[in-house]
Formats: C-alpha cells, sequence, structure tokens
C-alpha cells in the first residue's frame, strides 16, 4: 500500500510540476549510463506569438492584457507539449526533465540515456536532439596561439589596454560599421580619440551619419580612378566606406577589433573573438571595392590622405597584380608613396601575396615596407562520418551532426522524373532542387560530388545547402572528385548536418560501402538509392596541438626581385610570417567576398590577406610601449625576436607544392618566412635594434644604376643632394641578403640597446655559416649601455662556385636574456 502509494505521488508530479520527475527508486543503476540532452522541437516558441518579432517597438510598449494572456497561455500549452511527449515515448521509463525552453525557443533539456534519446530524434515533431556540452569563455584562438593574454596584452594592463592611442589606417574594401568588433559602447573606461588625428567620417547614403565613433574615428572612400573609367556602378559597388565585400572588416577586426565579441556562424556559437591590439583606433581608407578591385591612383589618394589624418600603422592586405615595369620593382607608385609615409614616422605593413610557392612569387617589394606571409596555427575543426559498416571516415565542415543513422542517397540517383544525367552533367553537385525527387531524398544523407567547379566559385557548398533543405534531406556529403583532387577543402559553415570528405581514398570508401547495397526500381530496375547508412558527427569543435606554425603553400616566397628581369635583390623578403590560415574574423552581412560567408557576421577566410593584420595589431602594442619608434625600429623589434621552431620545438616546416601540400613539405628557409615566425611577447622586449632613416632609403635609391632622374620624378629630390650612395646590403636592416657574393665581402650593422635597464647588457656572438659560405662577425663579444649604439663588421667569403642558394644566421646572445636572431641569405658564390 505504501509502495502504490509512492508510485501515484511520483505520477501526480509528472502531471503538474514543469520539472517532471519521473525515477523509479527499484532501479537507481538505470541512470549510471545517462546524459543530459537538449531536444528543441519543430513548431514555434511563444516569441513568435508575442508580438515581439517585429522590429517595431511599439508593440511590446502597447501589448494588451489579452495578448499577455495569449503569450502565457501558449507557453502553458508548449510545457504540457513537452511533458505529454516525454510521457509518451519514455512511458514508464526512468527520465528528468530539468528545463522546458518556451519562450526562445521551444525545446527542453533531460537526462536520458542514449536509446531513450535516439527514440525522442526519431520523432516527427523533434528537430534536433544534441548531447549537452561544457560552455566556457573561448577566443578565435590566435590571440592565443601568438600569446597574447599571458603576454604582450598582460604587460600592458590586460585587454582591456592593449593598443590604446594608436590609430591604424586601414586601405582596403571598407568596413561594416554596425559589426560589434568595432562599437565603442564596451565594458571599462571609455575610448579617448587621440587629438593628433585629424580624419573624417564620411556621411553618404550607403554610410549614416552615426557610422564613426571613438573607436572607429574615421571613414573615406576614394574612387575617382574607378569612376573615370566607367566601372563603378554607385548602387552596385557601395560608393561610400561601407564595406560591401567583406575583406576590409575582416582586417579591420584581426588587427583591432573589440575583444570578447561572440562568433556566431550557421546559428552555430563558436568562441569569442578579439583584434591584436583590442584597444587601438580604425580609420577606415576605402580604395577596393567588389566587382572590379581597385586601381593605383585611388590607392595612393588613400595612402596619402590617412599620412594626412595621423594615422600612426597603414595596413596593406593588398598587392598589386603584377611585378612593377622600370628600373627597379620599388620604383612604383604605391611603394613610393608609403615611403613618404613612413618619412612621417607611419609604420607600414604589406601582404606578401598569394602567389606562393614559387620562388620569386613576391608581391611586396621594398625595404621600408614590412612583409608578412602567412602560416598555420593549431587549431582544427574535425569532422567525420560513421559508415553502416563500422568504417569512421573524416572530414572537415562546421556542423552539427545526425546523432542517429540515415539511409545515403547518391544525387545521381535521386532525379526526378524527366532529369538525366546526360540532361544536367552536374547534378551530382546538387545545385539545383528542381533536379531532383524530394520523396527519394527526404530524410536520406544527400551525397553529392565536390568537384573542380567549387574551387572556381561556379558551383557552391551554400547552394547545395539550399537544394538539401528544399529536400527535407537529414544531411549532405561531399566526396571529392577527381578533377578536384589535391585541392584544400576548409571548414566550411553549414546549418544542416553536413560534412565534406577531402581525401580521393575516403571518398572512394564512401563511394564503395555505398554501391554494395543498391536498391532498385521494381520493373524499370532503375536505381533508386541505397540501404547503406550512416551518421554524421559533426565538426563544432575545434582541436588544438597539431604541428604549427608551417609556412602555407600559397604564402609568396623571396628572394625580393630587383626588377622585371628578375635580378635578386640584396633585400631579404618576406620580412615575417604569421598566422594566415583559417582565421575567423569580422564580416559584412552584405559582403560578397565569399559565398560561404554570405548573410554571417564572421567569416573564416585565408590568405597574407590575414597575415598582416596580425602584424600590424603586434605593431600597434610595440608603438603603445615605444612611441618615439621610428618605423624601422619597430620592424627590428618584430624581426629580431621572431621564432624559429613550431609549438613542438621543431624547425618550421614549409608546404612547397599547391597540390597535396601536407606531403611535400620541408624546412623553412628564409625565403619562406624571413626571420621567422611573429613572436608578439618578445617583440616588446626586443634588447637591441637596427634603425635606419629615410635618409638612408634615398641613397639605397640613389645607388641604383640610373635611379636619380626616377628618384627625383618622385620625391622632388635630387640625388646629388646626397654626398653617398648605399648599397641594398649595406643597408641597416636586422637582416642580411647578398644576391651574388664574388669573393668577399663585407657590411656593417649598427646596434642601439632600448632595454628599460638602465644596467650595461653584455652580448656574444654566434653564427651557423651557409654552405660554401664562411662567416666572421667582429666583434665577437661587447657590450652596450642603454641608449649606446655598437658597429658589427659582418665579412662575407665564397669558398666555392656555387649557384644554389644557401642560408645562415647570426646571434646576439645577452646575459641579461635578450636573442636577437639575424637571417643570412647568399644566393651565388663566386670564390676568388
Amino acid at each position: 500500500m505504501e509502495e502504490s502509494s509512492l508510485v501515484r505521488f511520483v505520477f501526480l508530479l509528472c502531471l503538474v510540476s514543469s520539472s517532471v520527475f519521473c525515477l523509479d527508486d527499484s532501479d537507481q543503476n538505470a541512470t549510471v549510463s545517462s546524459a543530459v540532452y537538449i531536444v528543441t522541437l519543430k513548431d514555434r516558441p511563444s516569441v513568435h506569438f508575442s508580438g515581439r518579432e517585429s522590429s517595431d517597438s511599439k508593440h511590446v510598449l502597447t501589448a494588451t492584457s489579452s495578448q499577455i494572456y495569449r503569450t502565457l497561455n501558449r507557453s502553458a500549452s508548449i510545457i504540457r507539449v513537452h511533458d505529454s511527449l516525454l510521457r509518451k515515448v519514455l512511458r514508464k521509463e526512468n527520465y528528468l526533465k530539468l528545463y522546458s525552453y518556451h519562450y526562445l525557443i521551444n525545446g527542453f533539456s533531460a537526462v536520458l540515456t542514449r536509446k531513450q534519446a535516439d527514440r525522442l530524434a526519431a520523432r516527427e515533431e523533434v528537430d534536433n536532439v544534441v548531447l549537452d556540452f561544457p560552455v566556457e569563455k573561448a577566443t578565435t584562438h590566435t590571440p592565443q596561439f601568438l600569446g597574447l593574454p599571458r603576454g604582450a596584452w598582460l604587460r600592458d594592463g590586460g585587454s582591456e589596454y592593449a593598443g590604446e592611442g594608436v590609430v591604424i589606417g586601414f586601405i582596403d574594401t571598407g568596413i561594416d560599421p554596425t559589426h560589434p568588433s568595432f562599437s565603442d559602447k564596451i565594458p571599462g573606461h571609455t575610448y579617448s580619440v587621440p587629438p593628433r588625428f585629424t580624419g573624417v567620417c564620411e556621411v553618404t547614403i550607403g554610410f549614416p551619419p552615426g557610422s564613426c565613433n571613438r573607436k572607429l574615428i574615421g571613414a573615406r572612400h576614394f574612387a575617382e580612378s574607378a569612376l573615370s573609367r566607367g566601372v563603378l556602378n554607385s548602387s552596385q559597388d557601395d560608393a561610400s566606406p561601407f564595406d560591401g565585400e567583406g575583406h576590409g572588416t575582416h582586417t579591420a577586426s584581426v588587427a583591432a577589433g573589440n575583444h570578447g565579441i561572440p562568433v556566431v556562424v550557421a546559428g552555430h556559437h563558436l568562441g569569442n573573438a578579439s583584434g591584436m591590439a583590442p584597444r587601438a583606433h580604425i580609420a577606415i581608407y576605402k580604395a577596393l571595392y567588389k566587382r572590379f578591385g581597385g586601381f593605383a591612383a585611388d590607392i595612393i589618394a588613400a595612402i596619402d590622405q590617412a599620412a594626412q589624418d595621423g594615422v600612426d600603422i597603414i595596413n596593406l592586405s593588398i598587392t598589386p597584380n603584377r611585378r612593377p615595369p622600370g628600373i627597379a620593382t620599388f620604383f612604383n607608385p604605391i611603394d613610393m608613396a608609403l615611403l613618404s609615409a613612413v618619412k612621417a614616422g607611419i609604420f607600414v605593413v604589406q601582404a606578401a601575396g598569394n602567389t606562393g610557392p614559387a620562388p620569386k612569387s613576391m608581391s611586396s617589394f621594398s625595404p621600408w615596407i614590412f612583409t608578412v606571409g602567412a602560416t598555420s596555427h593549431d587549431r582544427v575543426y574535425s569532422n567525420s562520418i560513421i559508415l553502416g559498416n563500422n568504417v569512421t571516415i573524416p572530414g572537415v565542415g562546421l556542423a552539427s551532426g545526425t546523432r542517429t543513422m540515415h539511409k545515403l542517397v547518391l544525387a545521381t540517383h535521386a532525379l526526378g522524373n524527366g532529369t538525366t544525367v546526360m540532361d544536367a552533367i552536374y547534378v551530382g553537385e546538387c545545385q539545383d532542387s528542381s533536379s531532383f525527387d524530394q520523396k527519394l531524398v527526404h530524410g536520406k544523407i544527400l551525397v553529392c560530388s565536390y568537384t573542380v567547379r567549387f574551387i572556381l566559385g561556379v558551383s557552391t557548398i551554400k547552394q547545395a545547402l539550399i537544394t538539401a533543405k528544399n529536400l527535407t534531406a537529414a544531411g549532405l556529403v561531399f566526396y571529392i572528385d577527381p578533377s578536384a583532387t589535391g585541392f584544400q577543402m576548409t571548414s566550411t559553415p553549414m546549418d544542416i548536418p553536413g560534412i565534406l570528405i577531402s581525401s580521393p581514398q575516403y571518398s572512394q570508401a564512401l563511394l564503395r560501402y555505398y554501391n554494395s547495397s543498391l536498391l532498385r526500381e521494381n520493373g524499370s530496375g532503375k536505381i533508386v538509392g541505397s540501404a547503406s547508412v550512416a551518421r554524421i558527427v559533426g565538426g563544432m569543435k575545434p582541436t588544438y596541438g597539431i604541428t604549427a606554425p608551417k609556412v602555407m603553400y600559397f604564402s609568396a616566397r623571396g628572394p625580393d626581385p630587383e626588377d622585371d628581369s628578375f635580378v635578386d635583390a640584396d633585400i631579404m623578403k618576406p620580412n615575417l610570417v604569421a598566422p594566415g590560415n583559417a582565421i575567423w574574423g569580422a564580416w559584412s552581412p552584405l559582403g560578397i567576398g565569399t559565398n560561404d560567408f554570405q548573410g554571417e557576421r564572421f567569416a573564416m577566410e585565408s590568405g597574407t590577406s590575414m597575415s598582416a593584420p596580425h602584424v600590424t595589431g603586434i605593431a600597434a602594442l610595440i608603438k603603445q610601449k615605444f612611441p618615439h619608434f621610428t618605423p624601422a625600429a619597430i620592424a627590428s623589434a618584430l624581426s629580431t625576436t621572431a621564432s624559429l621552431s613550431d609549438r613542438k620545438g621543431e624547425h618550421i616546416m614549409a608546404q612547397r607544392t599547391v597540390l597535396n601540400p601536407d606531403i611535400s613539405q620541408s624546412p623553412a628557409t628564409p625565403f619562406d618566412m624571413g626571420s621567422g615566425f611573429v613572436n608578439a611577447t618578445a617583440a616588446l622586449d626586443p634588447g637591441l635594434i637596427f634603425d635606419i632613416g629615410y635618409n638612408e632609403y634615398m641613397k639605397f635609391l640613389c645607388s641604383i644604376n640610373g635611379s636619380s632622374p626616377v628618384v627625383l620624378n618622385y620625391t622632388g629630390e635630387s640625388c646629388s643632394a646626397y654626398n653617398s650612395s648605399l648599397a641594398a646590403s649595406d643597408l641597416n636592416l636586422p637582416s642580411v641578403t647578398i644576391a651574388k657574393l664574388v669573393g668577399t665581402r663585407t657590411v656593417l650593422r649598427w646596434v642601439t640597446n632600448i632595454a628599460t635597464t638602465a644596467t650595461n647588457e653584455t652580448y656574444t656572438v654566434g653564427w651557423m655559416t651557409p654552405d660554401s659560405v664562411s662567416v666572421k662577425v667582429s666583434p665577437a663579444k661587447f657590450t652596450i649601455g642603454n641608449g649606446q649604439t655598437r658597429v658589427l663588421s659582418l665579412v662575407f667569403r665564397a669558398m666555392k662556385n656555387v649557384s644554389m642558394a644557401s642560408f645562415g644566421r647570426i646571434g646576439l646572445f645577452g646575459d641579461r636574456g635578450h636573442v636577437v636572431n639575424i637571417p643570412v641569405a647568399v644566393i651565388y658564390k663566386i670564390a676568388v
């Protein structure tokens, strides 16, 4: 009698409590294998019936009592549906409902066994069942990978002070001013606009009043050259500072976007974003446009205006589309305009270009420009699909999983009546839902072909997702077509379960399994599917710890070409490498720069365009700490402190081919990575710097044969005003490049101690010689006080006649912990 009363009491609780507790004490072990699951239903939540979904706030302000009653009644009805569903599916079983979600989403969380969760997921009214997961504050990771939170930011007082007072000018495609990455309404102390900045904020149809603030302090656009050519359509090309492409918004956020901005893509929360210098100010100079790019005249006007306005740093995530003609690559309008910017004390960062991995593919040439190549970092998003034969196939794709097994159907086996493969040759790419029979796809995982047309942008994953949703598929799988073999697939966001299989071997394994159990239509014998089943695991959770960094295959390589005939310059390019692969950054929802992220507020992009703003942001931290540093001093601090090893302590590797780049790697040379991988924390305490002034750059330009009239044309200065010339190898760069070493050459370097300590530091010199070259550095040991300068004599001698480039390093090791690295490259060696 007592037991039956207890059961009745529990049953009554199940009826009347919103936290349904149906646990039978007679089987306590039943919960051992249970877990918390979140179950969402297809029906709409209460908010969709309250009037609050409208953008017109008067619906909220003037809500009547009858409206409130209907909302409350709707919420109570949803809760009853939840309880009824649990009782119906899990009758007389143990479970514990934790919450009913009824206002913003329609669903509930409950303690369930895996089998119970699977049964709920099979219900028609259930939209999704996911295993609950630990939640913690996270980041889009490159700040952590670069050691900023515990290193460089900590030295500046934390992320809320990092880069404060520094103004970065971006020459790019504009900006989306509504993005939270650029808001000045953030917790903590308010922004204060530097009084030296005199820029303005344009007001146009696409950029209304209030677009700028104390974070985004200036915005202009430049298009006169484009207008004169008749290529700019003011309505289609956003004749305003607004970013209709997405690229400029992305680069600005990587360098200086606000800290802790949630990254939500395709409805998935993927962490929190931060720029490298989150307190730096942003000034936008739009000179590129989404349909046609840009022109040098507009770029130069933008650079000129940025310098007039008083920016501290210019970020150029753009490169020329061809090598400049003339007597030297340095004599092009953009580089010469940037020389004037450097004269004004502005540090200039430029992307190396995405024309790698061939030698001499560099698209940034001049020694006064800091050129950045691209590397990977240690975060990956891994996805997989489990076949019915228990084979697990890895892949990529930012997507949820199916949680349960579903039948597979190949796109070419689900064609509608009247459609044949001959009629629609590309039907396997799943670009048009009208080509398919929905009955053959409904509730199944649609299998599509990833061809070279996706790489060319003719077909898109986004369109395939629309097809799958129109056909009510349970998920979407891409296998690699032979035409696309060797190309890397990226972690594309998907708003339904999905996966991209990039390996030809795994793609064939999927197709073999599918073909092993084909289903045919009675009578006609037509293939209408397969009995094969699979479950998509999902790829929303990142993993860390892979070998990184490594130089990406697309990153442009040295040596630096001196002219259009491919003569090598005595200048090392790139200067440095930084993360530039699979980088999250802010995005304009109207941006058309990538099909995969159209309509999103964040995008994952790859390229040296992404690596450059990483260094730009770190340069802002250096400028904040050392406000009187020259551009060359900032470049030196970044270069001499760069890392030579990956996170596992091994030599940084470089990818050598576009196809299958991960299986064609070798140790990176200075022509791949310059001085090495950026080290943000060490760059704030370099110990010694190599400084160069405008006059030295002018002497270098005047040393080029036949350059006098060109120098006069660009600068208005005569080479006769400079009493001496300076060879490129004699510029006081934190590197040494000798394109042709005939016999012996001596080069000099000046180092200045800028350490914050007032005491002296003693440096011991060590070196690793390039093949077929001897090296001697004197003095081999020296003591230098704060603010003092010492001259180092570097003597190089060719030991053999060799035409292949060889590399070495010179290291200065201080007794107070400072280490200064100087990369060395010698190309042609002629022994005398």
